[in-house]
C-alpha cells in the first residue's frame, strides 16, 4: 500500500470528483469522506459512492451530522426556498460553518491515518460567494490544524490542498476529463430529485452548465 495518503472531501459533485482524480494522479492513496448532514439534496451521497468506486479510492467514509438541527440554510431547512435566480451577496444556500466542520472531521481522520494532506474542492472563481471557499479560509484552517493536533505539535504538519481554487469551471472540467472522471456519475444540483436528476435552475446547476459550455463538451447532467 502506498504510504502517501490523502483524505479528500467528496460531496459527489463535479468539483470534488475532479479533486479525487487529481490526488490519485499525484500518487496518493485516496481516502474519501462524505457527510450526511441533513441536506435536501441527498442524491449527492449516492453520487459520492459512485465516484469513489469509479476512481478507486482505498476507503470511502460517510459521516452522519445534524446540521439541519441548527438550520439557517436553504440546503438544510425545507422552509427556506432554494433560489432559482441570481441573488446579491451570500446566497441562502450557504450552510453555516459547513466547510469548517467538514475539514475538522477530515483532519481527525487524517491524523488517525497518518495522512498529511487533506484535499477540498473549494473554488474562488466560478462559485456562489461562500466565505468558507476563499483562500483566506483555507490558509487559516491549515494554521489552526497545525496548532490543534498532536501530529502538528510534534512537527508532522498538515497541508490543506485546494487545487481548484483559481480555476474556472470550464478548466476544472477539462482537467477532470483528462484524468478520466465520468461526470455523468456526479450530482451538483441543490435540489436534485431522488434519482439524482437536476433542476437546471439553481445556482449550482447554472455554474455547472456554464462550465460544460465553456469547456466545449456535452453536458453530462441528467435534468428533470
Amino acid at each position: 500500500m502506498n504510504d502517501k495518503k490523502a483524505v479528500i472531501l467528496l460531496s459527489g459533485g463535479l468539483d470534488s470528483a475532479t479533486v479525487v482524480a487529481m490526488a490519485k494522479a499525484e500518487g496518493y492513496s485516496c481516502y474519501s469522506m462524505s457527510f450526511d448532514y441533513g441536506q435536501r439534496h441527498r442524491a449527492e451521497l449516492q453520487a459520492a459512492e459512485r465516484v469513489a468506486r469509479q476512481l478507486g479510492v482505498v476507503e470511502h467514509k460517510v459521516i452522519g451530522l445534524n446540521l439541519n438541527g441548527i438550520g439557517g440554510s436553504a440546503l438544510t431547512d425545507s422552509s427556506i426556498a432554494v433560489p432559482e435566480s441570481p441573488t446579491e451577496g451570500i446566497p441562502a444556500t450557504y450552510v453555516p460553518a459547513r466547510n469548517t466542520v467538514f475539514l475538522a472531521l477530515a483532519l481527525g481522520w487524517a491524523e488517525v491515518l497518518e495522512a498529511r494532506d487533506i484535499f477540498i474542492g473549494v473554488n474562488a472563481v466560478d462559485y456562489s460567494g461562500y466565505p468558507d471557499c476563499r483562500p483566506e479560509f483555507v490558509d487559516a484552517f491549515e494554521r489552526m490544524a497545525n496548532l490543534a493536533t498532536k501530529a502538528g505539535v510534534e512537527g508532522q504538519g498538515f497541508v490543506i490542498r485546494a487545487p481548484l481554487q483559481q480555476m474556472s469551471k470550464g478548466e476544472i472540467i477539462h482537467a477532470g476529463m483528462r484524468l478520466g472522471v465520468d461526470y455523468a456519475l456526479t450530482v451538483s444540483c441543490y435540489q436534485a430529485d431522488d434519482d439524482g436528476r437536476a433542476c437546471g435552475k439553481c445556482d449550482s446547476c447554472r455554474l455547472r452548465a456554464a462550465g460544460f459550455t465553456a469547456a466545449g463538451v456535452p453536458d453530462a447532467t441528467r435534468y428533470v
